[in-house]
């Protein structure tokens, strides 16, 4: 039986939601967006599954970060509250393998995600993991790249690297993850063992005020 995956992405710069069957997307809605993400959610994901049954699915998504700190908050809550509600596996997937995946598959090469984290700095993924790295510490792990052969980049901070070193990397055209490739990367994941977490690689900017 082909696997039905409902998923969701509100990390970073927009809010998506897909449906997938097997290798087909059933549904789909992306809208680039900064703010607003939890007002845009439920009534996306409400449009996708008109006249779908919950009982079809047969997994839910979710990006579970880097992020903004509001951002993976929202998906998640939100696909959690599924979870419980419908009895079905969650799966989290990093915003950065999302991204990453959705290049390669557009371009046939090898990706990575390089999404601006400000501070100069940039949340990076390629082959070992999310990680949190200075523009110049991400332009180090590309430029020693055990193969000569191209790297597609992803993210927003994916033109600027681009730009930086030159010949052997090519632009995607991805600079948000896309809940479709959410889905995707879920479908081959192992059945998990409980809900996802929140991912962060930074200490979010808010503080609770000291006890007196």
């Amino acid at each position: 039986m082909e696997m039905r995956i409902l998923a969701v992405d509100t990390a970073l710069g927009a809010c998506s939601a897909a449906l997938i069957g097997g290798d087909k997307v059933l549904a789909h809605r992306f809208v680039p967006m900064e703010r607003g993400h939890a007002e845009a959610l439920a009534p996306m994901v409400a449009e996708l599954m008109a006249g779908v049954a919950y009982t079809t699915l047969t997994r839910l998504a979710v990006t579970t970060g880097p992020g903004t700190f509001t951002g993976q908050r929202i998906g998640l809550a939100f696909m959690r509250g599924l979870r419980i509600a419908h009895d079905l596996p969650l799966v989290g997937i990093t915003s950065l393998s999302a991204m990453a995946a959705q290049a390669a598959h557009e371009t046939g090469l090898t990706a990575a995600a390089l999404h601006d984290a400000r501070r100069s700095e940039v949340y990076f993924e390629m082959q070992d993991g999310p990680m949190l790295l200075s523009f110049d510490q991400a332009l180090v792990q590309l430029s020693g790249r055990p193969s000569d052969a191209p790297i597609a980049l992803a993210g927003t901070a994916a033109e600027r690297a681009c730009a930086a070193l030159g010949t052997g990397f090519v632009l995607s055209g991805v600079r948000q993850p896309d809940a479709r490739w959410v889905a995707r990367l879920a479908a081959q994941a192992p059945a998990p063992l409980g809900p996802p977490q929140p991912l962060y690689l930074r200490a979010p900017d808010a503080r609770l005020p000291a006890a007196p």
